[in-house]
């Protein structure tokens, strides 16, 4: 399993750490569902008629040289360009919890897998 240095951007600076190619495409597959949950539920509230159903929320966890976790309520956005991500990122010496854009880590994840993946 190799791994590589991956930058997530986040509103106030950036954050560097190890993360693997396959890891990558996990939290891809999950920020793409992510995304499309947030589209259909921005669908149905523009829509109007009945109460939207409520979504599950985003859950992902990775644990490496350090364990990330990416969390995210789709039923508080109005749509996935609104929408942001709670990081908590952490090791045996730091641990760091911020929010970020789910548009800036979704591309973010796609760079990293055009150079690494």
């Amino acid at each position: 399993m190799s791994v590589s240095p991956l930058r997530l951007n986040l509103s106030e600076g950036s954050v560097v750490f190890s993360f693997t190619p396959e890891a990558a495409r996990d939290l891809q597959t999950a920020i793409a569902a992510l995304m499309e949950t947030l589209k259909v539920a921005s669908t149905q509230s523009s829509s109007g008629g009945s109460k939207p159903i409520p979504q599950r929320a985003m859950e992902y966890r990775y644990t490496g040289d350090v364990f990330l976790e990416i969390f995210c309520n789709p039923n508080i956005w109005p749509s996935p360009f609104a929408a942001k991500v709670l990081i908590t990122l952490r090791d045996d010496r730091i641990r760091l919890s911020t929010e970020a854009e789910l548009t800036r880590i979704h591309e973010d994840i796609q760079q990293y897998l055009e150079q690494y993946g």
